[in-house]
């Protein structure tokens, strides 16, 4: 059991085991909620906040913090408890402060495009280390005005597959979402995929009113499957289907992240085969000029190849925008950091 990772209920029922009046459970809550250790619970007994010492929190610490000079992100690197590390990126947006964490220390789906996935997966991220990200954020940077928050927005894009700690990840979107717990909007919230089909089903019950972004890079299945293993056990035309359907059911439109590869993907015939794939659907493209990953031996496209991929998808009535490059100077991309980091650790080149 982890402090951190407690619901309400389970509260309620650990503060009646250790013979405490039922109100307490509202205060260790909020606390709770706000990324508090036990000794920092001012309003509860010292005993109590002894007793609840005594069991592990499962809480989050930041190792290392990189600031790009470039935009203001910043990328952190967080210690868990067991000394795993994992990565998360703050996004500085008109609009407010994005914050991209991650749900596994590692990965296990072997995209030829990502650092995260060059070890494979440790272990899940439970509840309360996501949650954990957050807070840790929001202790290095506090909000300016009191009542409001630093980290306004989140998308699950960090390392791993959401959907492949699948019942954590809904309990995390649960209590962050919940009135009584961080209140951050659903609408606020992206989940992001490489199309675990029966998985997108089910969240469509579990998780509706985030946004589902599918990580599709391709428009053919040999192009993906070479790219993304996963698109051998679920083709694209499967997960283009479940995505309509999550589209069609909830109102919203899904975000399609396409990482343009230079000669891979990025030819006008490739935008032509996208938009036909794509029409029909409410949708978003979400251009992405690759980060480089030089493990991986893949180069992204200059702005303008971009710009004009895009222009060429409106073209086609397919909305479509070029995300901000951000982080390049400061290993933006998932995963370099920790690799990085633990490749120092253990002596290696």
């Amino acid at each position: 059991m982890y402090l951190a990772d407690l619901t309400k209920p389970e509260i309620e029922r650990l503060l009646s085991e250790l013979g405490e009046p039922k109100y307490r459970a509202g205060q260790v809550w909020d606390w709770l909620n706000r990324g508090a250790r036990p000794q920092e619970m001012t309003n509860l007994p010292a005993a109590l906040r002894e007793k609840l010492s005594a069991i592990s929190y499962g809480g989050v610490e930041i190792e290392r913090k990189l600031f790009s000079e470039k935009d203001g992100t910043v990328k952190y690197l967080f210690r868990l408890e067991d000394e795993n590390l994992v990565e998360g990126v703050l996004m500085r947006y008109h609009y407010g402060n994005t914050l991209c964490l991650s749900t596994q220390i590692g990965c296990n789906m072997g995209c030829k495009f990502c650092a995260s996935t060059l070890d494979g997966c440790v272990r899940d991220l439970r509840p309360g280390e996501m949650l954990g990200q957050i807070f840790a954020v929001e202790r290095d940077e506090p909000a300016k005005e009191a009542g409001h928050r630093t980290v306004t927005n989140i998308v699950l894009m960090g390392s791993g597959e959401p959907l492949d700690n699948y019942d954590n990840v809904v309990a995390f979107l649960n209590r962050v979402t919940a009135q009584d717990g961080l209140r951050i909007s659903p609408r606020n919230i992206s989940v992001s995929t490489c199309g675990i089909v029966p998985k997108i089903a089910q969240f469509l019950q579990d998780a509706p009113h985030v946004t589902l972004s599918i990580s599709l890079h391709a428009h053919d299945d040999e192009t993906r499957s070479n790219m993304m293993p996963i698109n051998k056990v679920y083709p694209i035309d499967s997960v283009i289907a479940a995505a309509k359907n999550y589209a069609d059911k909830t109102g919203r439109r899904v975000v399609f992240e396409y990482a343009l590869i230079g000669g891979v993907n990025a030819s006008l015939s490739d935008a032509e085969a996208l938009a036909k794939k794509l029409r029909g659907i409410l949708c978003h493209v979400n251009l992405i000029p690759l980060n480089p990953v030089p493990e991986r031996g893949l180069a992204g496209v200059s702005r303008k190849e971009a710009d004009q991929f895009c222009a060429w998808l409106t073209e086609r009535n397919i909305s479509a925008t070029v995300r901000r490059e951000m982080g390049t100077d400061i290993e933006g991309a998932c995963g370099q950091l920790r690799r990085r980091i633990l490749h120092e650790i253990r002596g290696e080149n």
